[in-house]
């Protein structure tokens, strides 16, 4: 992850959560008005907060505003998949397991999402997926700081190891072999969460339980990836309500 994150609420929730933070970075003008909570916050936990010039914090802001304020701090650690699952015993798990979503924005609204429903963990490939960087971090809203994310290796692979502890791998597709409504997924689950334009690669795919589609009413035959994700997670939440 980049060595800093922006935004408001990314900044708090970091701070809330305890992450390792450096330094507060605050435009000289909000650093006693409309940023003294984090101001605050971060004084209370023995973190540096430095009054910044807003042409200096504009540097940290390529693609997402800083609202103010940016934080500097240490990498993202990413979970251990083995550990989550050992500390989530007690539940059914349900896992969100991306497969080449590169946009940024679609990548922090997915964790945004498992993180509102629950979800166990989210799983990021090392390679063809959109680093967890600042964008992503401001786009989840500080859910990167509350849900475990682990880093996986090559997908399929990733998929025949969970499936072999029970896991039944749903992959989101627009011509699945049945509806979100036919999938049962009160059991433990793996949603694998494809590409923005080409969906779940071949080999991926193949090697899912089976393929899930989402109905559509309209003209247009597919969502957006995060949107789609976000359906497909609170089905899930909605049928382990009901069972």
């Amino acid at each position: 992850m980049d060595e800093y994150i922006v935004g408001r609420n990314a900044v708090k929730e970091a701070l809330r959560a305890g992450r390792s933070v450096q330094r507060v970075l605050i435009a000289d003008d909000k650093i006693k008005t409309a940023l003294a909570d984090i101001a605050g916050l971060a004084k209370s936990k023995g973190i540096e907060v430095r009054p910044t010039p807003v042409k200096q914090l504009n540097k940290y802001a390529e693609e997402v505003p800083h609202q103010g304020v940016v934080a500097l701090v240490a990498a993202i650690d990413f979970m251990d998949l083995g550990e989550v699952l050992q500390e989530h015993s007690d539940t059914t798990p349900l896992l969100i397991l991306t497969d080449g979503v590169e946009d940024p924005h679609n990548m922090g609204a997915i964790i945004r999402t498992a993180e509102c429903v629950g979800a166990t963990a989210v799983l990021i490939p090392k390679r063809h997926n959109a680093p967890i960087n600042a964008t992503v971090a401001k786009t989840s809203a500080g859910a990167v700081e509350q849900i475990s994310l682990v880093q996986v290796g090559n997908v399929s692979q990733t998929i025949k190891q969970l499936q072999k502890q029970g896991f039944w791998v749903m992959g989101a597709h627009m011509e699945g072999d049945r509806t979100m409504y036919e999938a049962d997924m009160t059991i433990p689950t793996v949603l694998v969460i494809g590409n923005e334009g080409k969906g779940i690669s071949k080999v991926v795919k193949e090697a899912c339980d089976f393929l899930v589609t989402i109905p559509m009413y309209g003209n247009l035959n597919s969502l957006n990836a995060s949107v789609a994700a976000a359906v497909l997670m609170y089905e899930a939440v909605r049928q382990r309500n009901n069972k």
